[in-house]
């Protein structure tokens, strides 16, 4: 699957229409310590010694593609769904995009479709799923960003490779929500797939409000609106996260 670090254009972004999916998806029900100083009073008769400032020692990055969020050793601290989906109105590239719900699942397995997806979530440990769906402004393309939280960056990749075979049958679950645009989430065919960040795995879930087989034109409409979606969202949280392994 494709990576934010492979080098070339977003238009090698690897994608697939998951077919047959013409039911609607109903989705599952899914700091550092503070170092204190002490001071020593000075001798009587004696000048005070010039006032010092201490502070934390900033912790040492591992290194590596993904820095601190390569493993969960390193990025202990649980997502939330204001870090990753904190606005409700977002924009990217010109365009703007509308939340309409966020949702955050502790048993991953039921925010994906596939018994094989759902198999490698499971080994990989995973302790959350968080998921929020999208309108753009027109309201005719709708989709739903997904994050999984994998013990390592290896069962994350597991993850990826998992939801990308040819059976098209392993993919994210559309959210819906409870509007009239995106309630028709998961209805329809899509544009799915998705990619690792460290240990996370960020899934997509992108299509028409009407559902119609988009041609390869519309695919690109797809494309610009999942990853503008996540590149306002998810990528800045996540990016924070391989820098310093805590919330931003």
């Amino acid at each position: 699957m494709w990576s934010p670090y492979d080098e070339g254009s977003r238009s090698r972004r690897p994608l697939f229409i998951a077919l047959g999916a013409l039911v609607a998806l109903v989705a599952g029900g899914f700091g550092l310590a503070a170092l204190a100083g002490s001071e020593t009073p000075p001798d009587p008769g004696t000048a005070s010694p010039p006032a010092q400032t201490s502070s934390a020692p900033v912790p040492q990055s591992p290194g590596g593609k993904f820095g601190f969020a390569a493993s969960r050793v390193t990025d202990p601290y649980a997502l939330t769904l204001t870090e990753l989906f904190k606005r409700r109105s977002v924009s990217y590239g010109g365009q703007r995009y509308l939340m309409t719900i966020r949702r955050v699942d502790k048993k991953c397995k039921d925010a994906v479709v596939g018994a094989k997806l759902q198999k490698a979530l499971t080994d990989g440990k995973c302790t959350q799923m968080l998921r929020a769906s999208f309108r753009d402004a027109s309201g005719k393309i709708i989709g739903t960003v997904g994050v999984a939280n994998l013990k390592t960056s290896a069962a994350a990749a597991k993850v990826v490779s998992a939801g990308s075979g040819k059976s098209r049958k392993e993919y994210l679950k559309a959210l819906p929500g409870k509007d009239k645009v995106t309630k028709f989430l998961g209805a329809g065919e899509a544009f799915a797939g998705g990619w690792r960040h460290g240990h996370y795995t960020v899934m997509v879930w992108f299509q028409f409000k009407d559902g119609h087989l988009p041609k390869k034109t519309e695919v690109k409409q797809l494309n610009r609106a999942a990853f503008g979606t996540v590149d306002a969202t998810v990528t800045p949280a996540l990016e924070a996260r391989s820098l310093t392994g805590r919330r931003p």
